[in-house]
């Protein structure tokens, strides 16, 4: 895995520094719902403060634009920051996606971006999977290194590819063997026992190559419809009646699942495992996000339903790393080099 040198070895006193961020957060209205992002950014940029830095210019990009839309602008993501980071050295650059230019990663447009700094810092994880302008093609122009959440996150995830304690536990849920075959396999050659929940656990035809590790529900809480308010009742996975859905695992699952992971030593875990958005079908994500957090091994959350199950249950300070990446994390732990990573020379 490429180790990209850090933040921490440049010489950044007196000079602009264009940083990239990954303050894709939540909105309502005209502030921000949930500053996670935000606030995992400022160890970097406090440390670039405190070096010296003549001015920090910081990129992102929020939502998914078509282009220039105001309901898409940074602006309380500004003013957020400034309560955070009151240092009028600090300005940030409009929403990198109004310009279309920004994800065919045009030359000009990276052009244009480095043209506000003398070098450049990654901390943008999130996006670090994606070739765009502000992500790969201005580490190509300016000095590159990697910010300290970036850096973090690579050593987190790395290690559980290449030197994890042992047993190594990963949890896997989601909607889609498909979406996930590639993390699946990797983890499979890697970990102890791979424990697979939510409706991908119903492949169990595509899922069998995975080996003797897999670890496959024995019990679900079925439903008549897909509505929160549906008919329930809890059975055994061959005894789902004709037309119901698997909408969360059992309880004897649910138990098996948590042996496994109390008795781990390090434990990954990606993605719910069942319909958590409905308190009637979220007990299996629960039991799973408390097992985790309960587990004396260490442990490493990554994934927006995950992440989110274990804030919301106010568990997030009890996991040891959780990741700010989504689709980074998976591409990563599915063995491949992250473009916004590797555009960043080696250490």
């Amino acid at each position: 895995m490429h180790r990209p040198r850090s933040v921490r070895d440049a010489d950044v006193a007196g000079k602009r520094v264009l940083v990239r961020v990954d303050f894709n957060v939540p909105l309502e209205g005209a502030r921000v719902a949930d500053d996670t992002r935000i606030r995992a950014a400022l160890p970097t940029l406090e440390l670039l403060l405190e070096r010296g830095a003549a001015e920090l210019v910081l990129c992102f990009h929020l939502g998914r634009p078509k282009g220039p839309d105001p309901a898409f602008s940074i602006d309380p993501v500004r003013a957020r920051l400034r309560e955070l980071v009151p240092d009028p050295k600090v300005r940030l650059l409009e929403n990198t996606r109004f310009d279309p230019r920004e994800k065919a990663n045009d030359p000009a447009f990276a052009a244009e971006l480095a043209a506000h700094g003398d070098l450049y810092v990654n901390d943008a994880f999130g996006s670090a999977h994606r070739a765009h302008a502000s992500t790969e093609g201005v580490a190509r122009l300016l000095p590159a290194y990697a910010g300290l959440l970036l850096e973090r996150e690579l050593a987190e995830l790395g290690a559980l590819l290449e030197s994890p304690e042992r047993p190594f536990v990963a949890v896997v849920g989601g909607a889609k063997v498909e979406d996930k075959i590639g993390v699946l396999e990797s983890l499979a050659g890697r970990a102890d026992r791979l424990l697979v929940g939510g409706k991908m656990a119903e492949e169990r035809e595509a899922l069998a190559p995975l080996g003797e590790k897999l670890v496959l529900p024995v019990d679900a809480v079925a439903a008549a419809a897909f509505e929160a308010d549906a008919e329930a009742r809890e059975v055994a996975v061959d005894d789902v009646p004709a037309g119901w859905l698997g909408l969360d695992i059992g309880p004897r699952t649910r138990e098996a699942f948590a042996a496994e992971i109390a008795g781990a030593r390090t434990v990954f875990w990606n993605g719910p495992m069942g319909v958590f958005e409905w308190p009637r079908f979220a007990a299996g994500t629960r039991a799973i996000a408390e097992a985790v957090a309960v587990c004396g091994g260490h442990t490493v959350v990554g994934g927006g339903d995950s992440v989110r199950a274990v804030d919301e249950l106010g568990l997030a300070g009890r996991i040891d790393w959780v990741s700010t990446g989504g689709g980074a994390s998976l591409e990563l732990l599915e063995g491949k080099e992250l473009p916004g990573v590797v555009a960043i020379p080696a250490a």
